[in-house]
């Protein structure tokens, strides 16, 4: 299942994509609380049986952390409910209200989760990158964090900040956490995963050469996009056999494989779980393949009109534009 955060008439909203569809979950549960919708259980098993687990909740959460903090389990019926939704509408049934659906591709996007407790990114962790960079690979490993300042909404732009004329890309896997967590044993790890997604770690190369160290030069505005939903985590047979890529104005820059990270993803999680406490919502960023703009001949840095987009096999792809930091925006 792919659960999105959007806007609909000024209001953020969550929403399931069916196809080329958004189910909105909040007119989903106007639905289930009308009489037509709950004589329409009685005489479906199979609708009664996707829609009895909502009898755990008041009401179906109206942000993501909220989504999230449901379970994975709870999770799963609610893509079975929201699937049998769009059979039952695609067959045109009467009672299913039109605006229970937005299509996709004319619908604002937010990032899935706009707040997140905290965002948590790992440096060097292809060993190729690594390499590329001037450095062994690491033997621990190097966490960094970003600001939720810096989120960036799919399709919005990344704004160049006048202080820095080195601004590059970084395509990565995102993992999202859905459980609270310490001291988390590598081989229960994956028990805390509610889902991935997609996010490109902007970055000011000059300010990190200036520096000495990452912060500032990654977490200018706009330089963690995120997006452009979040694939629960049912959906991924094996997070560690996605081909990642990203293109800069539709040619590839980076093009690898998850297969190649140092550290797996549950010993990231494991790993930093012994200091760091895990709460819903997390982000981990599990760092970037090689072919980075800064270690190309000769290095390749973003500039105004530019589009960059990070493809990660299964997840799906985040795009986003590139101004420079006067050109304003529509909030």
């Amino acid at each position: 299942m792919k659960v999105v955060t959007f806007e609909r008439n000024r209001e953020l909203r969550l929403g399931v994509v069916e196809g080329n569809r958004i189910l909105d979950i909040k007119e989903l549960s106007h639905l289930l609380k009308g009489r037509r919708m709950r004589n329409e259980m009685k005489k479906s098993d199979r609708l009664r049986s996707a829609a009895g687990f909502l009898s755990e909740v008041s009401e179906l959460p109206q942000d993501m952390i909220s989504l999230l903090q449901n379970g994975r389990a709870w999770l799963k019926n609610l893509g079975k409910l929201a699937s049998i939704t769009t059979h039952l509408a695609l067959e045109k049934k009467s009672w299913i209200p039109e605006n229970l659906f937005l299509r996709l591709d004319s619908t604002r996007l937010r990032s899935p989760i706009l707040q997140p407790p905290k965002i948590i990114c790992v440096g060097r962790n292809y060993s190729e990158h690594a390499r590329e960079s001037g450095h062994a690979p690491p033997a621990n490993p190097i966490f960094f964090s970003k600001p939720n300042s810096a989120i960036c909404d799919p399709g919005r732009p990344i704004r160049l900040p006048s202080i820095s004329q080195q601004v590059d890309y970084e395509a990565e896997l995102a993992v999202v956490i859905g459980r609270r967590g310490y001291k988390i044993p590598v081989e229960k790890a994956h028990e805390y995963i509610a889902g991935y997604t997609l996010t490109n770690d902007v970055s000011a190369r000059d300010m990190q050469e200036a520096d000495g160290q990452w912060f500032r030069a990654k977490s200018c505005d706009t330089f963690a996009p995120l997006g452009p939903w979040i694939v629960t985590a049912d959906e991924i047979d094996d997070a560690h056999h996605l081909r990642i890529t990203l293109t800069l104005n539709g040619q590839v820059m980076q093009d690898s494989n998850t297969s190649n990270l140092i550290f797996k993803i549950p010993f990231l999680i494991s790993y930093l779980s012994n200091s760091v406490t895990w709460e819903v919502g997390d982000i981990l960023a599990t760092g970037t393949p090689p072919g980075v703009g800064l270690h190309r001949t000769p290095p390749v840095f973003l500039k105004p009109g530019d589009t960059v987009s990070v493809s990660v096999q299964d997840v799906g792809t985040l795009k986003n534009t590139v101004v420079d930091s006067e050109k304003r925006w529509p909030a």
